[in-house]
């Protein structure tokens, strides 16, 4: 099912009517824009499970449908993307973009424990192909916090032998489809556990959470059920690391020309003294900046706000702070602060892989994505290499836990028709992103 008429003639007509605004302008802090460098990639991100919908064989899946759950609502269709990926790669290549970040889930591939499904990498080959075709360069994400449920039963990424068995799917991955590939990711947000310990609230949510893995664990009878998000991070992060090192080495067995990535939650860590802040950054990443920098080609930044401490842990938003429907402070000048630290510690070619706002209000969704993009460009100024600013995400989609009531979406998703439709942000950035203007 191609672009619907209606739409192809929103984002055609908003297409060209924003390309005829003047290329190069006085930013809104005064900066003069400019051109982006030769190659730079402009587009959006978007994850697997929760555009596609229906991923029933996924531990997701299983802790949205039992009691208790920390789950809003469940993904069920979510945008089906599964079966509408072409209209979504047809919008997304229609509004000006030239790539686009979006997953493959292990738990269609391996659908039992040694077991691949060549139906769905084949279906995946036509997507990478339907992708290529828009003229978008594809950055594939392997793994974006969701396991097969036969992996999460066994103990996830808290079992020594994990590295073995993701590597494993990684190579197979590879092996399939990576002539269709340009660059490829392992982990989506490596330290997202390490995240979650800093976040005000979470020991107190913490026996809710143990009550829906305890649940899931009866449900599969498996007393080892563990979930990446929230398995225990003295266990699993090294398990984790192992599996990143293990899965690099296995993706350049296979293509050894493959740029292999890693993405981190990276959101801007700001406290009175350079003390405080380095004791939080190292809270936040651990030993990740070590892994990024022995088993990585690239970066990915993946920026929404910044993280205020004092010496007692992290501070609520300054009162008065405009917020976003996902609860935190609304700060695009983060963006700008985690590429310099990136830089400074990694020493790789950075991606912004994520950045953008939930927002029922599409003109702060174009605020935020002008000042991120201010910011961005004041780093091209001073030299440092990023190579790509990626929203997220394309489409409003299903947001874990908060299910669909925030909407990050460039474009607007029925619930019940699955109609995309465009928002002017998406027209907006689609203008920046055909002049290549930063």
């Amino acid at each position: 099912m191609g672009l619907g008429d209606v739409g192809r003639r929103a984002v055609l007509a908003g297409g060209a009517a924003l390309s005829a605004a003047p290329a190069i302008a006085a930013s809104g802090s005064g900066r003069k824009r400019r051109v982006a460098p030769a190659g730079f990639l402009w587009g959006t991100a978007i994850s697997s499970y929760q555009s596609e919908g229906g991923n029933t064989n996924s531990d997701a899946w299983l802790m949205e449908h039992l009691q208790p759950s920390m789950f809003k609502e469940p993904s069920g269709d979510a945008c089906d993307s599964y079966h509408r990926y072409a209209e979504d790669f047809a919008i997304a290549g229609g509004l000006g973009f030239n790539c686009h970040r979006f997953g493959v889930e292990w738990s269609r591939i391996e659908p039992a424990e040694g077991v691949f499904s060549n139906a769905a990498l084949d279906h995946y080959a036509r997507m990478l192909e339907a992708c290529r075709a828009r003229g978008l360069s594809p950055m594939i994400t392997l793994n974006h916090f969701t396991t097969p449920l036969w992996f999460a039963r066994r103990g996830g990424f808290e079992v020594a032998d994990a590295p073995e068995i993701f590597a494993r799917y990684c190579a197979r991955v590879v092996e399939r489809l990576g002539g269709l590939i340009d660059r490829v990711t392992t982990f989506n947000e490596a330290n997202i556990r390490l995240l979650v310990d800093l976040m005000p609230g979470f020991s107190q949510a913490l026996p809710g959470v143990k009550a829906a893995i305890a649940a899931a664990a009866q449900a599969t009878n498996s007393p080892r059920f563990s979930r990446l998000a929230y398995a225990d991070p003295k266990v699993a992060s090294p398990i984790m690391q192992a599996a990143h090192r293990r899965a690099y080495e296995a993706i350049k067995t296979v293509r050894p020309e493959l740029p292999v990535g890693i993405t981190l939650t990276t959101q801007d860590v700001q406290a009175e003294s350079e003390a405080l802040v380095e004791r939080y950054r190292g809270l936040l990443y651990g030993d990740w900046i070590e892994v990024a920098n022995s088993h990585a080609d690239f970066f990915g930044v993946q920026t929404y706000t910044r993280l205020r401490f004092d010496e007692t842990g992290m501070l609520a938003p300054p009162p008065g702070a405009e917020l976003t429907l996902s609860g935190y402070e609304f700060y695009p000048q983060a963006l700008a602060n985690t590429i310099r630290w990136a830089h400074a510690a990694i020493g790789k070619p950075i991606f912004v892989t994520e950045s953008g706002v939930a927002t029922h209000d599409d003109a702060r969704r174009i605020a935020f994505i002008d000042a991120a993009l201010d910011g961005l460009g004041a780093c091209l100024d001073e030299g440092v290499p990023v190579h790509s600013y990626l929203y997220w995400s394309l489409l409003d989609n299903f947001e874990w836990t908060a299910g669909y009531g925030v909407p990050f979406g460039l474009v607007a998703v029925d619930r019940t028709s699955f109609k995309r439709t465009p928002r002017p942000s998406a027209l907006h950035l689609g203008r920046r992103a055909r002049a290549n203007v930063i």
